[in-house]
């Protein structure tokens, strides 16, 4: 059986943000805590026993609290079911939870060899010990399986693919320490369970729907996809930012290029926004924009969502 957790669904910042006072910020401070969400990652596993993350949030810490199958055992000083952690892309979203598992417990991290080249740029992320914390490079196009830290197989197949995106905002007009021709920043993910061959797909953070992405979801019994805004000028219309959704890398829910439009009717099982930006007015359950991501099927998870394939 193929399961998966929601860690956290919102952007960068989480839901509420620590300096935000936005409509959505203050209603879950003040009027409606189970608006409250953290930033964007998810835990799957074939066997119950053994999980993998998808992205390491800077919440980490409170999401491996806030999660039972992600505890210790019982009776063991140091021991995790955390086999190992997979990166979509090289945001600070995506890789800062790793220094809060700098403890000693062995896993391992697959990383496109961009990401990779991040993490070895920066002297932070050696207080993962190679010693105990593996780095494995990933390609696009290129099915592998992730192994648990004694080298048996985890039952899970994964398929990285590139889809549109842009590199870490952190580096926009830096060099990038592995080049700067952007192929491999942006990763979605079809993740497997081998024996049953049930699937879904991750797509964290996406600019475009292209004609050969709608062709893989086509018919996927589960996606995760980007919903960071639910127009590219939120943030600015808002008096928040001076970026478009566009800007960052990031397509809108709605509008007819938007990810709702773009999405319909490829016969997908369920459909669930991911990474939403607390200035997303979709987050408000009474609003009118929530009212109609969910009339075209669109489902925003809470945090510790459990699903079962």
């Amino acid at each position: 059986m193929l399961r998966v957790v929601v860690l956290g669904a919102a952007a960068g910042g989480g839901v509420p943000q620590w300096n935000c006072g936005c409509p959505v910020c203050t209603t879950a401070r003040s009027e409606a805590a189970d608006l409250q969400s953290s930033q964007a990652s998810i835990a799957v596993s074939a066997d119950g026993a053994h999980w993998f993350l998808i992205n390491a949030s800077p919440d980490l810490r409170q999401q491996v609290t806030a999660t039972p199958q992600l505890h210790p055992k019982r009776g063991e000083l140091r021991h995790s079911p955390i086999a190992g952690v997979i990166l979509t892309n090289g945001e600070i979203d995506a890789i800062a939870g790793l220094l809060s598992m700098r403890e000693g417990s062995p896993f391992t991290i697959y990383a496109h060899q961009r990401v990779l080249a991040i993490l070895k740029s920066n002297s932070v992320f050696d207080v993962l010990s190679e010693k105990n914390v593996k780095r494995r490079p990933i390609t696009v196009d290129h099915a592998f399986e992730p192994t648990l830290p004694d080298g048996s197989a985890s039952g899970l197949e994964v398929l990285p693919f590139e889809v549109p995106g842009k590199g870490a905002w952190y580096l926009e007009g830096k060099a990038h320490p592995a080049g700067n021709d952007g192929a491999g920043d942006t990763l979605g993910l079809r993740i497997a369970e081998k024996a049953s061959g049930k699937y879904f797909y991750f797509l964290a953070a996406c600019a475009r729907v292209t004609d050969d992405l709608k062709s893989r979801l086509a018919g996927a019994p589960l996606v995760f996809f980007d919903g960071t805004v639910w127009r590219d000028d939120e943030l600015i219309a808002a008096g928040l930012g001076n970026k478009t959704g566009q800007g960052m890398g990031h397509i809108s829910m709605s509008g007819s290029h938007g990810a709702i439009e773009s999405l319909a009717g490829l016969a997908i099982g369920r459909k669930l926004f991911l990474h939403i930006n607390n200035s997303n007015p979709a987050l408000l359950k009474d609003s009118p924009e929530r009212k109609m991501a969910e009339r075209a099927g669109w489902q925003i998870p809470a945090d510790g969502t459990e699903i079962e394939l």
